[in-house]
This record gives C-alpha cells, structure tokens and sequence, in this order.
C-alpha cells in the first residue's frame, strides 16, 4: 500500500523545484536512479514524461506574458530540430556503456551546480 508513497513524494519534490526553476527532473533522475533502484532507460523516459507537460505549460505562459524572444527563437529553432533528430540517432546508435559514465558525471555537475550559490554579477 504504501510503496508508491516515496516516488510520490520524489516526483512532487521535482516538481516543486521545477515550478522554481530548479531543474527538478535532473533531480529526479538522480533520485529514481541512485535510491529508487529504477534503471535508467527508465528513468529517462520517466524524466521526459515529466518535461514534457512543464515545458508545454511553461512555454503558453511566456507565450502569454510577452517573455518570448522571436527573433532567437526563429534563428534557434531550424538549428535545435536537426541538432535534436542527430543527438537522438546518437544516443541510439551508440552503447549505453559507453554513454553512462558521461551522462552521470553531467547529473552531477548539474545537481552541484544547483546547490553551489551563484557568484553575484557586478553591474
């Protein structure tokens, strides 16, 4: 009964911090990997299910709010599909072994670089 009960409290912890613009589903991804025993395979498309209606909801209310810049996104945009589409026949196309090692030591740059305080901009 109860066993559904962390990775609840996980994933409202990562969204949460996602609502806060923490990156909540890097952490997620740690947490389902390192000490809710979920593979990895897993826990990526777990993390992607988990992007996807936040960047959609996030998207629509810079979209309302007037925080879209077009003219980067119209230059960004034909680039970040191909570069996307490559990354994807990449990461399929390669072994896992290969991509684990680099794929954590980028979660954990990532989780330190969210707890470490950010130096102050001089302005």
């Amino acid at each position: 009964m109860t066993q559904w009960l962390v990775p609840f409290i996980c994933g409202l912890g990562a969204a949460i911090l996602s609502a806060w613009g923490v990156g909540g589903g890097t952490l997620l991804l740690l947490v389902m990997t390192l000490f809710l025993g979920v593979d990895p395979q897993t826990a990526k498309g777990i993390n992607l299910l988990f992007f996807l209606p936040t960047a959609a909801a996030a998207l629509v209310l810079h979209a309302k709010n007037g925080c879209l810049d077009s003219p980067t996104l119209q230059r960004s945009v034909p680039w970040a599909i191909p570069a996307a589409l490559l990354g994807a026949w990449l990461s399929a196309s390669l072994d896992t072994d290969l991509l684990r090692r680099p794929f954590g030591i980028y979660l954990l740059l990532s989780a330190a670089s969210l707890l470490l305080p950010k130096p102050k901009s001089s302005r």
